[in-house]
């Protein structure tokens, strides 16, 4: 069997904060389902060939060209044939905003497709990548029609952007009692601005980015027990470390390391096919915290949600 292929890209500056990772992948493997588990980023798939067909918790499966699933704690269903190719983005919260025009909040534990926010635009632009035929081509088009696409866009308060970051940069660690110190909130005001801007409960997300960090060491071939990883990752113990990862994956650790990792692990990564990819670019650089902005009282700045609104079509 032809071996299976991924290739990552460095999304341009200007794109480093709204997109977070871009990989293309070829895999060949006999049909079957797939998991498509939690992480800290919404999801933008592009493919090349087929569709992919996804179901999210409790929901019927939908065959998708373009998909754009939102933040989720519970895995998805990806029931896929022989072939599987296409290019896979991770969108941060202010990316949605951004080049989608909707805040993440609205898209949580669902997916829609492309064509529901961008219109036509999306469609055009998947015909593209299909007649490209390199993958650095590819990215070169992709990156420049979404850089066109892009609207101004802010988080609607300083606050929630500095609670993300901090989240991001520490993997989730931060206490939520802290995070709100650090921006003078109260708990529950917190937690109502942060479901209402990103779809999920800081604390779940912080289990979220907990779990996505030990699935990382899991797939760099960290040799340690599940009892260290735990330890290294900042479980308490080995048994909050796995009912996380049977919530966030539906298996036990060790059924998904006997099932995924070798697949995840068998690929051949192709390296970065970025053009004018700097070496020494931390992918992490953008999520560094600033200064929090205050008002002329000390108390953080105000801020406002918004709800879903279909954006105009974009194209031109």
């Amino acid at each position: 069997m032809t071996p299976s292929q991924f290739v990552k890209s460095t999304p341009p500056p200007r794109l480093r904060a709204l997109i977070s990772d871009i990989s293309g992948y070829r895999v060949h493997s006999a049909p079957g389902v797939h998991r498509g588990l939690p992480s800290s980023d919404l999801t933008l798939i592009i493919t090349l060939d087929e569709t992919v067909d996804v179901s999210f918790e409790s929901g019927p499966q939908v065959s998708y060209t373009a998909l754009v699933g939102g933040l989720h704690s519970k895995p998805t269903q990806v029931e896929h044939g022989e072939l599987q190719h296409g290019i896979q983005l991770g969108l941060t919260p202010l990316g949605a905003r951004a080049l989608l025009g909707v805040p993440a909040g609205e898209l949580a534990d669902t997916g829609i497709h492309l064509s529901d926010v961008l219109g036509p635009t999306a469609a055009e632009l998947t015909e593209r990548l299909r007649s490209a035929t390199t993958w650095s081509d590819r990215f070169d088009l992709l990156c420049g029609e979404l850089d066109r696409l892009t609207s101004p866009a802010a988080l609607p308060s300083a606050e929630l952007g500095w609670i993300w970051r901090r989240m991001a940069e520490t993997d989730g660690h931060v206490p939520v009692s802290a995070l709100a110190d650090e921006v003078g909130w109260s708990r529950q005001h917190l937690g109502a601005r942060f479901r209402r801007e990103f779809g999920l409960s800081p604390k779940l997300l912080g289990r979220v980015m907990r779990f996505q960090s030990a699935r990382r060491h899991l797939i760099a071939g960290n040799p340690a027990g599940l009892a260290d990883l735990a330890a290294d990752c900042g479980y308490s113990d080995q048994a909050h470390f796995n009912r996380d990862w049977r919530e966030f994956t539906g298996v036990t650790p060790s059924q998904w390391i006997a099932e995924e990792l070798p697949f995840v692990q068998g690929a051949t990564h192709l390296g970065d096919a970025s053009s004018g990819h700097d070496d020494e670019h931390d992918a992490n650089r953008d999520l560094a915290p600033g200064p929090l902005p205050r008002q002329e009282s000390g108390h953080p700045l105000p801020g406002r949600g918004v709800r879903l609104r279909r954006s105009p079509d974009r194209s031109r």
